[in-house]
């Protein structure tokens, strides 16, 4: 049974009746299918830790009966196992001591590939005991399906691990229709946002982005305009497509006086596709630490660019005439 089918038998739940016939495979898969029984239904801690302790065990037999399992696995390298063994241990702790970090889990997916590439290679060879080996690799392939299912779901709950939503207002002394103008000539967005280079318009509603990426590279997508109203609001998102899931709205309101506008930011987005497990969750904790800052001083820029006709570059440097409204706003939502 390839990685690939016991994933298949374990999701649609068809691996918990296995089929009565030699008593070796049987009783080979008993392992597989008691740790099942320990996780199927349990949350994303509880299976972690079930999967921590299975670890626990495996390793100390591999450690302390490293002949014994050879015999029983088909597999005579004692030593191979004992190695094998520690690397189990320390699994398993790192499980029990962070259930909720994902990398750990995904820790004994790499584990079981290597598992499978060792019995692989004995299955290969001279004078090789097969009906253990293949019974072992059935084995290996149940524990790796139940592995890999359980590592996506803590990758799905871990905290950081889901889209990251920002918001961000600012006042600024000027009329909303001017502000919603120099926002709608999206060409402009660059001048005031540090992580964009470049958006090049396409039509009304399409524009192409590039945003500065790490260590030097960049990340490009398309944007869709999605509602357009003057004065009022700009919305938007990335074609489906796209590398980068973003969606955003900007939000133009006039002062409760009169005078000036605020303007709120709304985004939502998600790390780059193709991020699996705990890079996932990485990615967006990153973006969400430096998103946050960056999104407020975004706006400090556009409000200095709109009220001075430049973005300053030395603390303390005017940014023109303010109304009393505009700085009890701005002491009361801080930059």
């Amino acid at each position: 049974m390839s990685t690939a089918q016991a994933q298949a038998s374990f999701e649609t739940g068809s691996w918990r009746g296995a089929p009565a016939g030699r008593t070796d495979s049987v009783e080979g898969a008993g392992a597989g299918r008691a740790l099942g029984r320990m996780v199927d239904g349990a949350g994303p801690v509880t299976a972690a830790r079930a999967l921590g302790w299975f670890s626990i065990g495996l390793g100390l037999t591999e450690i302390m009966a490293p002949r014994v399992l050879s015999k029983v696995i088909g597999v005579n390298r004692p030593w191979t196992l004992r190695a094998l063994g520690l690397r189990e241990l320390t699994s398993g702790v790192g499980i029990l001591s962070q259930p909720r970090r994902p990398a750990w889990l995904w820790s004994r997916v790499a584990g079981d590939a290597m598992d499978l590439a060792l019995l692989g290679a004995a299955f290969l060879g001279r004078g090789a005991h097969r009906g253990r080996l293949t019974t072992a690799m059935g084995t290996v392939s149940l524990v790796t399906a139940l592995d890999v299912v359980y590592s996506r779901r803590a990758s799905r709950a871990a905290p950081g691990s889901g889209p990251v939503q920002l918001h961000a207002s600012i006042a600024i002394d000027r009329p909303s229709d001017e502000l919603y103008r120099f926002w709608r000539e999206l060409g402009n967005l660059p001048r005031f946002m540090r992580y964009l280079r470049d958006v090049h318009v396409i039509d009304t509603e399409h524009s192409h982005w590039v945003a500065a990426g790490p260590a030097g590279s960049s990340l490009e997508w398309d944007s869709v305009v999605t509602e357009d109203r003057p004065g009022e609001l700009i919305a938007w998102y990335s074609a489906p497509d796209s590398p980068m899931h973003i969606a955003g709205n900007v939000r133009f309101e006039r002062a409760t006086n009169g005078e000036g506008s605020v303007v709120h930011v709304h985004l939502r987005y998600e790390p780059p596709s193709g991020l699996i497990g705990a890079a996932a969750s990485a990615a967006a904790r990153l973006i969400a630490a430096i998103s946050r800052q960056q999104l407020k001083g975004d706006l400090r820029r556009f409000k200095q660019l709109i009220e001075t006709g430049e973005i300053a570059t030395t603390r303390g440097q005017s940014s023109g005439r303010r109304s009393v409204t505009i700085k009890v706003f701005n002491r009361a939502v801080p930059p």
